[in-house]
C-alpha cells in the first residue's frame, strides 16, 4: 500500500470497494479514506457473494467503535477476513473475547508486558537488532522488508520461549494469517491458507505445552505463562491456552516488520527527517510514533454491533460488521494536522491509533515500542544513509499494509 498518496483525483462513492486487493497492492487507498472521510463518514458495501459491511473512516468513529465492547462486540470475529462467518474460537480466542473475561485473562498476561517489565529485555533486545543489521553494513543490496519478517521472532522467540529452529516456519505461518491472497504466503485458495495456518499454528501451541509440562521445572516465557493464568479462578483448558498462543504468536510477529520497513522508507524518501533524526536522538521515540501513525501496519479492526446503532450520521443495523479504518483515522486532519506529511516532530504523534482502541488495545505495545526505538537508534548509529535499490514490492492485504520486498543499500556511518 503506497503510505505517501498520489495526487487528488475525483473519487465515485458509489462505486468505491474497500476489500479489492489491488488497491493495496499496486493502488492508493489514502484519497479514497480522504473522500471517505469528508463525504461518507459511515460506508456501507455489499460484496459480490452477498455479504456486507459498513465502514467507519474519522478517528473519533474508529475509537468509538474499538473502545465500547457494549455497542460492539468483538465475540464474533475481529478481522476482516472472517467477514461472514463467524470465529469458531470467539469467546475463547483473547482477541475475540470482550470483558469482563477478556481482561480476566488479559490482565495476568499484560503485567509480563508492562514498559518498565520489558525495559530488563532492553539490552538483549538491542544485540538481536545488532545482528540483524549486521548484513547490511557490507554495502551490497539488503532486502529490508523481507528480512524484517524475521526480525520480531529474533526479539520475541527467546521470550516466548520458542527454540530458534521454529521461528521461520512461524514467521511464514503469521503471515499466512494476515495476508492469505499474497503470493508469496499462499498455498492454494485464501480459505485453504487460512485453514493450513490457523490449524498448524495452533497444534504448534497444543505441542509446546505438552512438551513444557512433561518438561516440568520453572519456565518464565511468556507462553509458559498461559498456563498459569487463572480467570475466574480456573486455570485455562488447553484449548485456551492453544488458542491464547495462537494469538500470541500473530502479535509478536505480523505488524513491527511492516512498520520497519514503512518507517525506512519514509526516511528514505525525506533525506531531511533521517538528519534529523541522526542530529538528535532524543528524537527517535517521537520518530517511532510518526512511524506507526504514518505505517498503520494493521489497516482496520472489525466488529459486530450489538444492537441498532448510531455513529456517523447514520445507523448500523444490529448484527451488521462494521470496519474501523485505522490507516484512515491516522490520516484524520481534524486530529493531525497536515496528515500525509510525514514528520517526526510531530507534537500529537503519541495520539496515532496503530495499537488499535480501548479493550484490545495492543498488549505488545510496550514491547513493541521498545523494539522500534532500539532498531531507529541502531540504524541510525551505523548508517550514514540509505538509498533505494529496486521498487518496493506490497503486501497484497486488505488487514495488513505492508511490504514484502524493500530492496535498500546502506552506507556505513564515519564518525570522527
Amino acid at each position: 500500500m503506497r503510505l505517501t498518496p498520489g495526487p487528488a483525483r475525483d473519487i465515485d462513492l458509489d462505486r468505491i470497494d474497500l476489500f479489492d486487493l489491488d488497491l493495496y497492492t499496486s493502488g492508493d487507498p489514502h484519497p479514497v479514506w480522504d473522500v471517505l472521510r469528508q463525504k461518507a463518514p459511515l460506508h456501507h458495501q455489499v460484496l459480490p457473494d452477498g455479504r456486507e459491511f459498513w465502514s467507519v473512516t474519522r478517528y473519533d468513529d474508529v475509537c468509538r467503535v474499538l473502545g465500547d465492547h457494549r455497542e460492539f462486540t468483538s465475540e464474533r470475529g475481529t478481522v476482516p477476513t472472517h467477514l461472514g462467518t463467524d470465529d469458531v474460537a470467539a469467546g475463547v480466542l483473547l482477541t475475540s473475547t470482550d470483558p469482563p473475561r477478556h481482561t480476566e485473562v488479559r490482565r495476568p498476561i499484560g503485567t509480563q508486558l508492562t514498559a518498565r517489565a520489558v525495559k530488563s529485555w532492553e539490552d538483549s533486545i538491542r544485540r538481536s537488532v545488532g545482528r540483524f543489521l549486521e548484513p547490511a553494513l557490507d554495502g551490497g543490496t539488503f532486502d529490508l522488508a523481507e528480512r524484517a519478517l524475521l526480525l520480531p521472532a529474533l526479539v520475541t522467540g527467546p521470550l516466548l520461549g520458542i527454540p530458534e529452529k521454529d521461528w521461520e516456519e512461524l514467521v511464514q505461518l503469521t503471515a499466512m494469517v494476515t495476508a492469505p491472497a499474497d503470493p508469496h504466503f499462499q498455498q492454494g485458495s485464501e480459505a485453504a491458507t487460512l485453514a493450513i495456518s490457523h490449524h498448524e499454528l495452533v497444534t504448534y501451541v497444543t505441542e509446546w505445552v505438552k512438551r513444557r509440562r512433561a518438561a516440568g521445572g520453572e519456565d518464565d516465557s511468556l507462553l509458559a505463562h498461559l498456563m498459569s493464568v487463572r480467570p475466574g479462578g480456573a486455570p485455562l483448558t488447553d484449548e485456551e491456552i492453544a488458542l491464547d498462543g495462537y494469538s500470541i504468536l500473530l502479535g509478536a510477529n505480523v505488524t513491527t516488520p511492516h512498520t520497519v520497513s514503512g518507517t525506512v522508507q519514509a526516511l528514505i524518501e525525506r533525506p531531511e527527517q533521517f538528519e534529523k533524526a541522526q542530529a538528535d536522538p532524543s528524537l527517535i521515540p517521537n520518530l517511532v510514533e510518526e512511524g506507526l501513525r504514518w505505517t498503520s501496519a494493521a489497516c482496520n479492526f472489525m466488529r459486530y454491533a450489538v444492537h441498532d446503532v448510531q455513529i456517523a450520521g447514520g445507523t448500523i443495523p444490529a448484527r451488521g460488521a462494521v470496519v474501523a479504518w485505522i490507516g484512515s483515522a491516522n490520516r484524520d486532519a481534524s486530529r493531525f494536522p497536515d496528515p500525509h506529511v510525514f514528520d517526526i516532530t510531530r507534537d500529537n504523534a503519541k495520539r496515532q491509533v496503530a495499537f488499535g482502541f480501548g479493550p484490545h488495545f495492543c498488549i505488545g505495545a510496550p514491547l513493541a515500542r521498545l523494539t522500534l526505538r532500539v532498531f531507529f537508534e541502531e540504524l541510525l548509529q551505523r548508517f550514514g544513509s540509505i538509498e533505494p535499490a529496486g521498487e518496493p514490492q506490497h503486501l497484497r492485504s486488505y488487514f495488513i499494509a505492508g511490504m514484502t520486498h524493500l530492496p535498500i543499500v546502506a552506507e556505513k556511518r564515519h564518525t570522527p
